[in-house]
């Protein structure tokens, strides 16, 4: 055998030993492009998406895990997953602002894509800061597992109407997200009647669904956008109330820093020797303390019931 058959033989070998790979990564290139594209602004709107969707679908979050929503902005980049996507979700009512100015603004005509809003057309609740620079509404909505479900429902129509060869699929997936959100729904209702208690004090008012649903008040250190300064005289106007209606305990997201939270405990404590306690209470953001969004809804609901005398 000459220099050249040998090259040839050679050639061949590594073609054959080679083309399973080859392949494997066009076979990996397609089952991604024939999966319904969807680009979610945060974190719960891709879980729910998700869940949803399930083996069909590729998510893309837009807004990093446990980042603060208001304030972030999207790049270029954001831009392009946004161009590639089937159906973008948002959640509206002021939280993902940027979705529409900045996102959907730029996007070309040419392609055809469903831009689902989740919040619109369900009953939102006002801002209760007047001032709020994102409008009038309050958009925590997918804190509340009833409010949650609405939105998710909107996420299951748009996967259907975009990839019909699927509705079964959907359908079965969106019903067990269904079924696992309304329990939730009336574990909360079950598990706050008996409350002895009326009010939770929080660092960031984020949890007034859950207030309005359950019927308990919501007190906060700072309103609806967490990048907010509070005066001294909120802080001890906020320590008066909880002395007034005897409640020593007070929530904190994770996500955020635990000052103002300390700062209410020690003074309760020294003004009245009670022993205060500061409690999680999860605006799920992202996956934390190895919980993801329905786990921290769950756990959400155990530590109203301490804050509320409700065990």
């Amino acid at each position: 055998m000459n220099k050249k058959q040998k090259l040839l033989v050679l050639g061949a070998t590594i073609f054959i030993i080679s083309l399973p790979t080859v392949v494997s990564l066009i076979f990996v290139t397609k089952q991604a492009s024939d999966k319904l594209q969807v680009v979610a602004s945060f974190y719960a709107l891709a879980f729910l998406s998700q869940e949803i969707g399930g083996d069909h679908v590729q998510v893309t979050q837009l807004v990093p895990s446990n980042t603060e929503i208001h304030s972030w902005e999207p790049s270029a980049s954001h831009i392009a997953s946004a161009e590639r996507a089937d159906v973008i979700v948002s959640n509206g009512a002021g939280l993902d602002h940027w979705m529409e100015t900045e996102i959907l603004s730029s996007l070309s005509s040419s392609k055809n894509r469903t831009c689902v809003n989740t919040s619109e057309g369900l009953e939102l609740l006002s801002s209760e800061s007047q001032d709020h620079e994102h409008g009038p509404y309050d958009p925590h909505t997918w804190v509340s597992p009833y409010m949650a479900k609405l939105q998710a429902e909107k996420i299951y129509s748009a996967f259907v109407q975009r990839d019909s060869v699927h509705v079964s699929y959907y359908t079965e997936k969106w019903l067990n997200l269904k079924s696992k959100l309304e329990q939730l729904d009336s574990d909360y209702s079950a598990g706050l009647s008996a409350k002895q208690k009326n009010a939770t004090f929080v660092t960031h008012e984020a949890f007034r669904y859950l207030a309005h649903r359950y019927g308990f008040e919501q007190h906060g250190v700072i309103g609806l956008s967490a990048d907010e300064q509070p005066s001294a005289a909120t802080i001890v106007n906020l320590v008066n109330l909880m002395i007034e209606r005897e409640t020593f305990v007070v929530y904190v997201d994770p996500v955020y820093s635990d000052e103002y939270a300390q700062t209410l405990k020690n003074e309760l404590q020294a003004q009245t020797g009670y022993i205060a306690q500061v409690l999680k209470l999860y605006l799920m953001l992202g996956p934390i303390d190895d919980k993801d969004y329905m786990e921290q809804m769950r756990l959400n609901l155990d530590n109203l019931k301490v804050g509320l005398e409700a065990t």
